[in-house]
């Protein structure tokens, strides 16, 4: 580890926090419905959106309402892009006259980019210039701004008293795309471009090597789709080789910046529950404690890589593991973006989260299995860590004899319920499919290793897939039927079965009165608070995961250190 190293690791942190109070003014605002100066540009254009689609946005919707309209909606979604992807040959913007995909990988594509999780189980490169754009773009902002949606909506449920509604779902959908995340992103894309990220029609061009050789380069719009890929925590890549490739991510610059762009949604809707339940401190109480996790994440894959491989180093190749790793970026920057991708629910990657050292391997493994509320998705990170608040407040209310309360609401057996069920989503649909993998022929047969090491491949596949994380560890031969299929139905269920009782919670929290805190009331605000958000998340998630942790990287770890291969 160098001082350089961690001075990136500390820049970055600190300009994170300092994101999250603008960005969360302006996600307040939207929140709000108030006007903006941008609807100036893009208020007719909304206005169209409304009367297009036969919406009242002045109409509140209840949360059964809400969430049925969002669960239709991105079922339409999800057909409308399996149509694409099938019918990619007779479309036009394919100059190389590419093949639709087969029925279970477009199965499999149409899901993941609907539930905002971007795994791949294809090579970027196999898509047209049209199945990139009109199939996938649109998922990468719907996929965000549903997730965002939704956040709003459970924050109404805490902020409202005696309330029926939680919003609509199409006015907060449209006003997060067109005044967010679609001017954002296309400054973000004119950055890019600048950088030296293509963003044309132009599907190949021919080079010249160094030597005098031919090659023939993809190009594409590349650059557009890049920056919501990162701001919008989707993260499926243009190439194969994804944010690695220099047409994605060509300096230490746009690497650092989409970092920050990683974090920056998740970081500023913190700030917008506090100011939405009226006291800001609640908002800076869960950023701190998502930075606790980040940090001691990010310090545990940093030494790790940095340490480097003993048995190679007993064959005379010393230093830090740069396996998988591009030298542009080093172990540092490679290290800070597996933790950020995985604490987020983005699953781009700079390097090959296969090739990490175990114990580096393990970090990105558990960030997704904590249900990525370590600053997580856009929307989605901050609903999940609302969730183990809930849980919080019911032990802290246990340990005091008092009903618990957070934000002025009591906390009843019916929101505990549905919290232990929207958290249990994740570990049931991780665990149950790793174990049916891992003792079907057809699950034993897409390993690249043999060991703990294929064990892992194999239990990080589900866990990036019902984490809608998206990040693969790429010995994992995906694109057969069977991984397809089961892969698929975990990205829905990891998705949508943990937004139905999250919607439930922000229905009955919104008809309950408000409740003064008193002197007997828990305080959370301050660092025994953080403290114990921290504790539970890591109780609850290491009780659950650790015996598949320890089968897989914990037991790599061992091999490795005694100098054992596979």
């Amino acid at each position: 580890m160098t001082v350089q190293g961690w001075t990136l690791i500390l820049v970055f942190t600190a300009l994170v926090v300092a994101m999250a109070k603008p960005i969360g003014l302006w996600l307040f605002v939207l929140y709000e419905g108030r006007t903006t100066p941008l609807h100036r540009l893009f208020g007719s254009l909304e206005r169209g959106f409304y009367k297009l689609a036969g919406v009242d946005p002045n109409v509140e919707q209840t949360w059964r309402r809400y969430a049925l309209h969002m669960l239709a909606f991105n079922l339409a979604l999800a057909l409308f892009t399996y149509a694409i992807l099938r019918t990619q040959a007779l479309l036009p913007l394919d100059p190389r006259g590419l093949a639709g995909q087969d029925a279970h990988l477009a199965f499999n594509t149409a899901i993941s980019f609907t539930a905002n999780t971007n795994w791949q189980s294809y090579s970027g490169e196999s898509l047209s210039i049209l199945a990139q754009m009109l199939g996938l773009t649109i998922h990468n902002f719907l996929s965000a701004a549903t997730g965002i949606a939704v956040a709003f909506a459970l924050f109404r449920g805490f902020a409202r008293t005696g309330s029926k509604t939680v919003g609509n779902f199409w006015a907060d959908c449209t006003r997060v795309t067109l005044y967010l995340l679609l001017p954002i992103c296309l400054a973000y894309a004119l950055f890019l471009i600048a950088s030296g990220v293509p963003q044309t029609f132009a599907s190949l061009v021919d080079a010249t090597t160094l030597e005098g050789a031919k090659q023939t380069l993809l190009l594409g719009p590349v650059a557009s789709q890049e920056a919501i890929k990162m701001l919008g925590t989707n993260g499926g890549g243009f190439f194969n080789a994804n944010s690695a490739h220099p047409f994605e991510n060509p300096t230490a610059l746009t690497n650092f910046v989409q970092m920050l762009s990683i974090f920056a949604g998740g970081a500023g809707l913190t700030w917008c529950f506090g100011k939405a339940v009226g006291d800001t401190r609640q908002g800076w109480a869960i950023l701190s404690a998502m930075m606790v996790l980040f940090l001691a994440g990010t310090t545990v894959v940093y030494w790790q890589e940095a340490a480097g491989n003993p048995i190679l180093h007993q064959a005379g190749v010393l230093g830090g593991n740069m396996e998988g790793k591009e030298t542009r970026f080093g172990i540092a920057a490679s290290a800070l973006f597996s933790v950020v991708t995985t604490a987020a629910s983005c699953g781009a990657v700079n390097a090959m989260h296969d090739s990490f050292t175990p114990l580096g391997g393990l970090v990105p493994l558990f960030n997704m299995q904590l249900g990525e509320v370590v600053v997580g998705g856009v929307g989605a990170g901050v609903y999940g860590f609302l969730l183990f608040a809930l849980l919080a407040v019911f032990v802290a209310g246990l340990m005091v004899g008092r009903t618990p309360e957070y934000v002025g609401k009591k906390i009843e057996a019916r929101e505990v319920k549905l919290a232990v069920l929207a958290i249990a989503v994740l570990p049931l649909c991780i665990l149950g499919l790793t174990a049916l993998a891992a003792v079907l022929p057809a699950g034993l047969a897409g390993p690249l290793n043999q060991g703990p090491h294929g064990f892992s491949e194999i239990l990080y596949a589900f866990t990036s897939a019902t984490g809608n994380n998206g990040s693969a560890f790429a010995g994992l031969t995906a694109n057969t039927p069977f991984y397809n299929g089961l892969l698929g139905v975990a990205m829905w269920i990891g998705r949508f079965f943990m937004i139905v009782p999250v919607m439930a919670i922000a229905g009955s929290l919104a008809v309950k009165r408000h409740t003064p805190a008193t002197a007997g009331s828990f305080p959370t605000t301050g660092p025994l608070w953080v403290g114990l958000l921290v504790g539970i998340i890591l109780i609850v998630g290491g009780l659950t995961f650790l015996p598949g942790l320890a089968l897989g990287p914990i037991a790599d770890h061992l091999a490795m250190i005694s100098g054992q291969t596979f």
